[in-house]
């Protein structure tokens, strides 16, 4: 189909602060001048040639984004962020543990013809068949990081500089992740943007202090983590309702998963009313009309946030009324249970229910007869908990799954909304009723600070 499918998202790649960025160029309405001075010195990844050669056919002329949250300890070079930072400051951990997974994953399905934008989080812990990494199944995060390895070991010895060779095999990395969510979801990516743990901190400190709600409070205390020892925790202890968080508090909000009810999928919900919440406020105090203050925020994001080389800013301006003005819906890909398998907990998922649903959210495949909703007996009926007979989880001091053996992966089909409060509006609802699919959890639906667990 047609080349003008050049990304609209900008800053989008800040994956959990990214949607931030992205609204605000289009806008604002740029000049090609000031495109340009704006995408000086942003880093660009050819990647998606690669992820294109064997990309599922497009079905009309929507533009389907990657936000990629890497949770890397390095910085473009391939050098350890600051101790301090990643230790003392962030409680994350040694620069050994993090490796190269891609902790968030989400897709935002932008409609050729505007209207809501749809945006689907992949549990990280999905176990798939990868490709361009080495064509085996592992959890879908893992995909970067098992190709970035090989190419490590294949350019080893060409005398590259350590910077060009972390460089080069992150693109590997890149590559294999994009073509591995592809073949999941069997739709073709267009246009990704990378950021790891320290991009994000950039962006939330830029932005800070950032609203959010929660149906519970939260203790979440620090175990220690070593290289030998997975220890977790943040240290995050909120109460229930709406809180104000700096950027650290933040980082901590969107990284939370042990003394959570659903562990790592309760923190993609996280992820999800964040992005929702930084959108809110920028929107809420006048920044996406501002271009000093969008070129201030650029200068922090564009440090470390990789995009492909195919992004154009200025085809991006008129989608973003929709992002910046709440017409966006996350939801999560529903898994069908646990497993235990090579001594790891993955999440069990249906790839043909997978790719069945994201055709429906898109508007490609109009849904089933209600005779036949019903999925397959690995799969998750709509509406339903199901029972899970082939969870054998391992919980352990370390809390390497921090939940009860009994959590089940319980679809809902309801939309978080904020507790009332002075301070935490929501903007009504404006996206067309969404199918009954059976999601994992409830949507969060943008325009306000939606509450979570």
């Amino acid at each position: 189909m047609a080349e003008p499918r050049t990304s609209r998202l900008a800053v989008a790649g800040r994956v959990l602060a990214g949607t931030v960025s992205v609204a605000v160029f289009g806008a604002s309405g740029f000049t090609w001048y000031e495109y340009r001075q704006l995408d000086a010195g942003v880093v660009k990844s050819g990647a998606l040639t690669e992820a294109r050669k064997n990309a599922p056919p497009h079905l009309d002329a929507s533009v389907n984004l990657l936000l990629i949250g890497l949770d890397s300890r390095k910085d473009m070079d391939g050098n350890d962020l600051p101790k301090e930072f990643v230790e003392e400051e962030l409680h994350a951990g040694s620069s050994e543990i993090g490796g190269y997974n891609t902790n968030a994953l989400i897709v935002l399905h932008i409609p050729a013809n505007g209207g809501k934008v749809t945006a689907l989080s992949v549990p990280r812990d999905d176990y798939v068949q990868t490709v361009g990494a080495d064509g085996k199944m592992h959890k879908i995060k893992e995909a970067y990081g098992i190709a970035k390895e090989t190419a490590e070991q294949k350019l080893g010895g060409k005398g590259l500089s350590k910077a060009e060779l972390e460089r080069q095999s992150r693109e590997a990395g890149r590559a294999a992740t994009l073509q591995t969510v592809q073949a999941f979801l069997g739709i073709p990516i267009d246009h990704f943007a990378e950021v790891n743990l320290i991009g994000f901190y950039d962006i939330a400190k830029a932005v800070e202090p950032i609203q959010v709600c929660l149906n519970n409070p939260v203790d979440d205390p620090i175990v220690a983590r070593t290289a030998n020892h997975e220890g977790g925790g943040t240290g995050l202890r909120l109460p229930a309702g709406v809180s104000s968080l700096d950027a650290r508090q933040a980082l901590s909000f969107v990284r939370q998963r042990h003394h959570l009810k659903n562990g790592d999928l309760d923190r993609t919900h996280r992820q999800q009313a964040f992005l929702s919440s930084v959108v809110y406020k920028l929107k809420q105090q006048g920044v996406v009309n501002d271009l000093g203050q969008l070129q201030r925020l650029f200068e922090v994001v564009k440090k470390d946030v990789v995009i492909d080389d195919r992004w154009n800013v200025l085809d991006f301006a008129q989608q973003a009324p929709n992002l910046t003005g709440g017409n966006v819906e996350f939801n999560t890909l529903p898994i069908t249970g646990f497993r235990t398998i090579g001594g790891q907990e993955v999440n069990t998922v249906d790839p043909d229910q997978i790719k069945r649903i994201v055709k429906q959210l898109f508007g490609h495949e109009p849904p089933p007869p209600a005779a036949s909703e019903e999925p397959a007996p690995a799969a998750v009926p709509a509406q339903q908990p199901a029972a899970a007979p082939t969870v054998t989880p391992t919980v352990t001091p370390s809390g390497a799954r921090s939940v009860a053996p009994t959590r089940t992966p319980a679809p809902a089909r309801t939309t978080t909304t904020p507790a009332p409060s002075a301070s935490a509006t929501t903007a009504p609802p404006t996206a067309e009723p969404t199918p009954d699919l059976p999601m994992q959890g409830p949507a969060v639906r943008a325009g306000g600070i939606p509450c979570v667990d």
